[in-house]
């Protein structure tokens, strides 16, 4: 089944206002054009879900796309901290955003147990933290084998799963290389499942290459062919991380001290525009 699309008719689709959105990323692969295009769709009320979300998550919270964020860390890495994300938690500006915190293998412990259909996940990185007093979510069972208490958390199912990758075919089974994060467990713990890739091959080509297949095209619903579309993050083999759009974004007077409703994305046009041409890498 040929499940292509365009970036703006798989937005279009199957993201709803008021449903939940995994762009996930562990710092390469981050969909940037899915979350503009989301932006500039006027979607409201979502709830964000990622590990790490970053300077994307900061611009869509800007945007007033977000009425909760899920994760684990938040921050613009290497750089400082997240302006918009900050502002919305403490003056509700542009809206009101709620959080939901874990440690990192809580979110993939969330994951992990979404993806092999189990009702929770248990746990140790959470005993000795406040993560439970903060967050509900997170409870108590006694051990059945006799070590006492320990921690679990439950199924985490995005609604959505916008993934990139480096190709795919035209049925969604996707060759994925690099830093992979959880992006194979998000794939299967998502209802509906958005891959965005560099190029579209031919079966054969993936065929080819099995070990290379992290999401098979059986829990993907739609295939889009967006070169560059992870810009500023990076794609092994395709292009380098852009820190100076990093740079920019946090040092940014706007980011800091005011939302600016005329972008509605919350960045400038020089901190859309990707790069002309891929910067050196081996590739694949």
């Amino acid at each position: 089944m040929d499940k292509r699309a365009s970036l703006a008719e798989a937005v279009a689709e199957h993201v709803r206002d008021g449903i939940s959105v995994a762009i996930e990323g562990f710092t390469a692969f981050i969909c940037f054009a899915a979350g503009r295009e989301i932006i500039r769709q006027g979607r409201r009320d979502l709830t964000l879900i990622r590990m790490t979300p970053d300077a994307l998550y900061d611009q869509m919270i800007a945007a007033g796309v977000a009425r909760k964020l899920v994760f684990s860390y938040l921050g613009n890495p290497g750089v400082g901290p997240l302006h918009c994300i900050r502002r919305a938690v403490e003056e509700g500006v542009p809206a009101p955003l709620a959080l939901e915190e874990y440690s990192h293998f809580g979110m993939v412990a969330r994951y992990s147990a979404a993806a092999a259909g189990l009702p929770f996940q248990a746990l140790h990185s959470c005993g000795a933290t406040d993560l439970p007093a903060a967050n509900p979510e997170i409870k108590f069972l006694d051990d059945p084998y006799g070590s006492g208490p320990v921690a679990v958390v439950p199924p985490l199912h995005p609604d959505v799963a916008i993934l990139h990758a480096q190709r795919a075919d035209a049925e969604g089974n996707t060759h994925l290389w690099g830093l992979v994060g959880v992006q194979k467990e998000v794939a299967f713990a998502a209802h509906k499942v958005i891959v965005v890739v560099e190029e579209l091959v031919s079966n054969e080509v993936i065929r080819s290459d099995p070990n290379r297949t992290l999401i098979p095209g059986l829990v993907v619903d739609a295939v889009v062919v967006e070169p560059f579309g992870a810009h500023p993050s990076y794609v092994q083999g395709r292009y380098d991380r852009d820190n100076a759009f990093y740079l920019e974004w946090t040092g940014s007077p706007a980011t800091r001290t005011r939302h600016r409703p005329g972008c509605r994305s919350g960045c400038s046009k020089s901190q859309i525009a990707p790069p002309t041409s891929p910067i050196s890498g081996s590739r694949g």
